[in-house]
């Protein structure tokens, strides 16, 4: 046979393989999941950041509540579809009522003056049958015993993984567990970033604190640095537990925003088993610790931590279930939101969210069908969303084709630039006329930059400009003409319009800058905006921002840094200019306003106040509003409080982001909620509309293959008749006569 047509019959022979095995085997080509999964109720997303901290008591950013709220269940939690936000129970009976006392013990009325508490006690009561999952830490032999308390060295040389432990336990919930968790908050190597808060609410939190350092120390001077802290040795006087499902927290003076972080993960239980289990030397150096193995009585449970690619959490078996809500906000109902009431839930068996750090690959699989909802990045959204002529979003003709919906909330979230109060210029604090002329500086430069504009460039309009720290869903927040900013905003024909520019020139002459010229030095005003950003796209930001500095001919200098450096002069108080962000721990305006209280100070009390800003005024009201209870009282002092802070300016208030999300039809009970995670039990997969969307959008076009292989078989039918006569002529030569 020729070497030529050998070739040509080996290339028809590879083009013909994969045409054989697509029609043999069905399946979609691009499919990335494993064929046993084909047709499963499994949730399909992704995560653009690995998380760092699965442990409830130091879990604190965003991507990491996306597992950690699936798992565990603090007392409380938030209703899915009401609006305002609204505390329901979670693994708690009913919302605890607090009660008061005052300093000599004595129980006060209801309606008490919040100067007259001197403690506050939250009873708490649990509902009984609530069981962990499955676990090797609850496991116990044929006597009763622990079977993996007390592993040695050669009993942990053969086990790296969770799996390993074969066998495994559960047991009902108990009020010790969340009196366990609480005490871990103040545990020395651990690290919460709520200690300093929760430290002076909690009655004996700090003294606490001091005892676990104090032993700790103790242990480290013996050699056993990293010996378990029993935390059960060390009473906490602010924490009781009354019987196996009531316990009480003790509060100083009043804090009526204490039953938000009720709903946090913080507060959630971990049993005396599991911090034991994990605090077996050896067991650190392997990474078996409830920070990469996370343990509660959620509806789901880890079951792959691999986050350098995929997180995979799946029901768990001993969940008690819950009913979907049966009513919800106007709307909710014409939505569909209100098809499931009263079903038990969780709906969907398991979640699989795969690491994807690039935003078009993503973007793809979505496309496909492989990913059940998607963000959007800016380079996708003109390809996703079309705005109408009121200006509404919507999806663009090529979604609705694939019947893809987009909703969309405003964040419960603002986004600002700062000025350091400590800076002589653009915070003036040596005396009063520097303070004045900086005031004015601030407000001409609040007048000056235009968000209005950074939101459509730079956003594609994905936020609403802020009139003060308050996004709206926030108690306290105003809409209309009555929330406008006076200082940067007219109100003219039913909408709020940016000052002119002849406003903030006036305002900058004002301040001693005519022009953008100091008038005591000839020279031009030059300010420092202290930046992380990098990359092309910061770049144009960055250069933005310069030129609206430049519309009052104020120079903007740029000065980058990593991270960890613009932390370290953030805490020292020696950037001048700065951006920042805030998402809400809780629906309260404290959680916002306490962002510019002066006591809260970055450079004075290592705070949230990164500002540095103080004004006897504001923090009067501050302290006098923060632990009241919503009332048209608390809002005449918020209105007071946001006034002082409209006037003197101490950021530019920036936007607050709305958030767009993508979802495919078959994602069902899809309600944006910025305040709760544990959102997954609520929602449902139509699996048999999955399957059937992704076979027509996957199918291989195999017109092509068949093209190439016909143009091929012409190209090869001379050799072939070649080789024919050959082989014919050879027959009968050999033959003989």
């Amino acid at each position: 046979m020729s070497s030529t047509f050998t070739r040509r019959l080996q290339a028809w022979r590879l083009l013909a393989v994969p045409l054989m095995l697509a029609g043999c085997s069905g399946s979609m080509w691009n499919d990335p999941y494993p064929a046993a999964d084909a047709g499963q109720n499994i949730l399909y997303s992704s995560f653009a950041e690995r998380p760092k901290h699965l442990d409830p008591v130091q879990s604190y950013s965003s991507n990491e509540i996306t597992f950690t709220a699936q798992i565990y269940e603090p007392p409380l939690q938030y209703h899915y579809l009401k609006r305002p936000y609204t505390l329901i129970p979670g693994v708690a009976e009913a919302i605890p009522q607090p009660y008061f006392l005052d300093a000599k013990g004595r129980r006060l009325p209801a309606s008490v003056a919040a100067r007259e508490i001197a403690t506050t006690v939250y009873e708490i009561r649990l509902k009984r049958g609530v069981l962990y999952q499955p676990h090797p830490a609850f496991a116990r032999d044929a006597a009763g015993h622990f079977r993996y308390h007390a592993l040695s060295e050669s009993d942990l040389a053969a086990r790296n993984v969770l799996a390993d432990f074969t066998a495994s336990g559960t047991r009902e919930l108990k009020a010790q567990d969340f009196a366990y968790q609480i005490k871990r908050l103040a545990h020395p190597r651990l690290h919460s970033p709520i200690i300093g808060l929760m430290s002076e609410y909690i009655v004996g939190l700090k003294e606490y604190s001091e005892t676990l350092k104090a032993a700790n120390d103790a242990a480290v001077k013996r050699g056993e640095r990293d010996a378990w802290l029993d935390l059960g040795k060390y009473a906490l006087s602010g924490v009781e537990v009354v019987d196996d499902y009531t316990y009480r927290i003790k509060l100083k003076g009043s804090y009526p925003q204490f039953q938000y972080w009720l709903a946090m993960p913080f507060f959630a239980p971990v049993p005396y088993e599991v911090d034991r289990f994990f605090g077996q030397p050896g067991m650190a150096k392997k990474n078996l610790t409830l920070d990469w193995y996370p343990v509660g009585t959620g509806p789901y449970m880890l079951t792959e931590n691999n986050p350098n690619r995929q997180m995979v959490l799946e029901r768990n078996p001993n969940f008690r279930g819950e009913t979907y809500p049966a009513e919800g906000e106007a709307g909710d109902a014409e939505a569909g939101l209100l098809a499931d009431a009263g079903q038990r839930m969780p709906f969907i068996d398991k979640l699989v969210f795969t690491l994807e750090k690039e935003g078009i690959p993503r973007w793809n699989k979505f496309l496909q069908g492989y990913y059940d909802n998607s963000g959007i990045s800016s380079d996708t959204f003109d390809q996703a969303v079309r705005f109408g002529v009121e200006g509404e979003a919507g999806v663009s003709a090529t979604m609705r084709e694939r019947d893809i919906r987009l909703s969309t909330s405003v964040g419960v979230a603002t986004y600002y630039m700062g000025f350091n109060m400590l800076d002589p210029v653009v915070g003036g604090a040596a005396d009063a006329v520097s303070r004045e002329r900086a005031r004015k500086l601030r407000q001409a430069i609040s007048i000056a930059v235009d968000y209005e504009e950074y939101i459509s460039i730079f956003q594609n309009g994905r936020g609403i400009p802020a009139q003060s720290p308050l996004p709206p869903g926030i108690f306290g927040f105003r809409d209309g003409a009555e929330g406008i900013n006076p200082v940067v905003y007219d109100w003219s024909n039913g909408a709020a319009r940016r000052k002119p520019l002849e406003a903030a020139k006036k305002l900058l002459a004002e301040a001693g800058y005519p022009n953008g010229i100091d008038a005591r030095t000839g020279a031009p005003l030059v300010l420092y905006f202290d930046v992380t950003a990098r990359g092309a796209e910061a770049k144009s930001i960055l250069e933005w921002y310069q030129r609206q500095f430049e519309k009052i001919n104020v120079q903007l200098q740029v000065r980058p840094t990593d991270y960890n450096r613009f932390q370290d002069k953030i805490r020292k108080g020696n950037a001048q200019i700065f951006e920042w962000g805030w998402h809400a721990d809780y629906p309260d305006p404290e959680n916002f306003l306490f962002l510019l209280h002066g006591p809260q100070g970055k450079v004075k009390s290592a705070d949230e106040n990164a500002s540095n800003y103080t004004s006897p005024e504001f923090d009067h009201l501050f302290e006098e509003m923060k632990n009241m209870t919503n009332s048209p009282q608390r809002q005449v002092i918020i209105d007071h409080a946001v006034e002082t802070l409209r006037r003197d300016a101490p950021w530019l208030w920036g936007y607050h982001p709305k958030d767009y999300v993508l979802y495919h039809a078959w994602y069902r009970n899809l309600k944006p909620n910025k305040i709760a995670y544990n959102t997954v039990k609520y929602q449902r997969i139509d699996n048999a509309l999955r399957a059937q969307q992704r076979r027509a959008w996957n199918t291989p076009q195999w017109w092509p293959f068949a093209l190439l292989l016909a143009v091929l078989a012409a190209f090869a039918a001379p050799a072939v008749a070649s080789w024919r006569r050959h082989e014919i002529k050879t027959a009968r030569a050999t033959t003989p006569a």
